[in-house]
């Protein structure tokens, strides 16, 4: 199998473990219920750090090392999981959820102005980017309703 279909099943079967959070975070009681919500916030978190540690790498390929653009995108990519983490150390689901979800447009739209990625690539993560903000709007409404 080709790099790109690997990528792109690989990229599509991330998305299932946001939604199952989700599932089980509205259908689960007690114990199974709260690892659905804290798995839902650090399962984000671990996707969010990969995505910016691939703008990282991006930098490492595709840039001289020593750009003026490389250098910024370097520290965007730091700040970025920076971010993230405080997010998760706020101890509020449902903030760091929004937050992380602010994390991913974010990222997305530094991505789109910055990176030369082919366009098959990029019509993936804007995809990608719009399931996870879903995921994250289900799971902050399940926080509002108390489901």
């Amino acid at each position: 199998m080709s790099s790109r279909l690997i990528s792109q099943l690989l990229g599509y079967a991330g998305l299932i473990p946001f939604f199952g959070f989700c599932l089980g975070f509205s259908s689960l009681e007690d114990w199974p219920r709260s690892l659905s919500i804290q798995g839902f916030v650090i399962y984000s978190l671990a996707i969010f750090a990969f995505l910016a540690g691939a703008l990282w790498g991006q930098v490492q390929v595709v840039r001289e090392a020593d750009g003026e653009g490389a250098v910024s995108t370097l520290i965007i990519s730091n700040g970025l999981v920076l971010f993230g983490v405080a997010a998760i150390l706020t101890a509020q689901a449902m903030m760091a959820a929004v937050f992380l979800m602010l994390g991913y447009i974010a990222l997305l739209w530094y991505e789109t102005k910055v990176s030369s990625l082919e366009t098959w690539y990029r019509q993936m993560r804007r995809r990608l980017t719009l399931g996870v903000v879903f995921a994250h709007i289900i799971f902050v409404v399940l926080h509002i309703t108390g489901a």
